[in-house]
């Protein structure tokens, strides 16, 4: 019989984890939660992208370099 853990002894427990193996549980955990469970959002992403795809094929928007993106980001949160 494998023994039982209440969440707060689990993060207890987690505390004293090296950083990566956190990083390690938070993904497995996430990949977990998310598996199959939104099929709708994700087909909705997928039209998203392809329609935005076809709006730059088609010359209706314009891309703009990612350093320009980048900097433009820098500005706004101060750095």
């Amino acid at each position: 019989m494998s023994e039982r853990f209440t969440v707060d002894q689990v993060i207890e427990e987690v505390r004293h984890w090296p950083r990566e193996q956190v990083t390690k549980l938070l993904d497995g955990l996430t990949l977990a939660l998310n598996a199959g469970v939104d099929s709708e959002n994700e087909c909705a992403w997928k039209q998203e992208t392809r329609r935005r795809l076809a709006e730059l094929e088609h010359g209706e928007v314009k891309a703009i370099p990612g350093e320009i993106v980048s900097e433009r980001v820098r500005k706004i949160v101060g750095r």
